[in-house]
């Protein structure tokens, strides 16, 4: 698993060619889907295809997104998970209990909760709180459908920052890796995507969702600081060493917030 994650692919587990591509997109983590993206009738064929994909490349690692608590495939996805070395991590669509996720958890596999759900959002402090759960997410046209609102609008929009809002305070409050945005569903609108991402970067998210391999390269860019970013958090750092508490740098204050922020970036992204 990648210290921190910007990108995460999703590829349907019914579509075996795609799983080598998705992989060279750069992605931080591929997200192989045995839920939404799968057809009925292919379920099996997934776990087929992903077992073979693993057994023929054993360096490789997938995060994997299972069928839904109560779901015919759910009990089997969590031990297919369980025995391949090769699965990272289990993400778990339409999470609304503890419960949910403790049996999840019995495979072995970090868990990340993916809000879809009013249920979902109400017990997310308690969802957050359990010890396997690695990092939040939430699916932005699911939970819009939950709710009853129209997922392209200005209204959902504002009840999606709201959500952000809940994943932002659970992740801190339980110390969890920094929370990732949901899909941008546009392929094709390359700018919106850049202004998502950004939006979702300033807000405290280490990296968002994608759902084609054309959105992982702007992704990347965004969430990753620029070299001046990168030189500016050094040059803070190197002023810091012995300065007595706060103290100004090219004009700015810098205080205790910006020394561990600059700090932060460079410990992710400095060479």
């Amino acid at each position: 698993m990648p210290k921190i994650i910007r990108s995460a692919l999703f590829v349907p587990g019914s579509r075996p060619e795609r799983f080598a591509k998705a992989l060279s997109s750069k992605a931080d983590v591929v997200i192989v889907d045995f839920e939404d993206a799968v057809e009925e009738n292919l379920k099996e064929e997934a776990h087929a295809n992903l077992s073979q994909f693993l057994t023929r490349n054993p360096s490789i690692s997938v995060v994997v997104r299972i069928n839904a608590s109560g779901h015919r495939m759910h009990r089997r996805d969590i031990l297919f998970c369980s025995k391949h070395p090769g699965v990272s991590a289990v993400l778990l669509p339409k999470a609304e209990s503890a419960d949910q996720i403790l049996a999840v958890a019995e495979g072995g596999k970090p868990v990340w909760p993916l809000i879809e759900s009013a249920q979902g959002l109400a017990d997310l402090d308690e969802l957050a709180s359990v010890l396997s759960v690695q990092r939040l997410t939430f699916g932005a046209l699911d939970l819009a459908l939950d709710l009853g609102i129209c997922a392209s609008s200005p209204a959902a929009y504002r009840i999606c920052d709201q959500v952000r809002y809940q994943l932002l305070i659970n992740s801190s409050i339980h110390r969890l890796e920094k929370p990732l945005d949901t899909v941008y569903p546009d392929i094709s609108d390359i700018a919106g995507l850049r202004q998502f991402a950004q939006d979702a970067r300033d807000l405290g998210f280490s990296g968002m969702l994608a759902i084609h391999p054309s959105q992982v390269e702007v992704i990347n860019q965004v969430f990753t600081p620029s070299e001046q970013e990168i030189d500016w958090a050094k040059r803070v750092l190197d002023a810091a060493k012995g300065a007595p508490g706060a103290f100004r740098l090219e004009g700015k204050m810098i205080d205790a917030p910006v020394i561990a922020e600059a700090s932060r970036i460079v410990e992710f992204y400095g060479s």
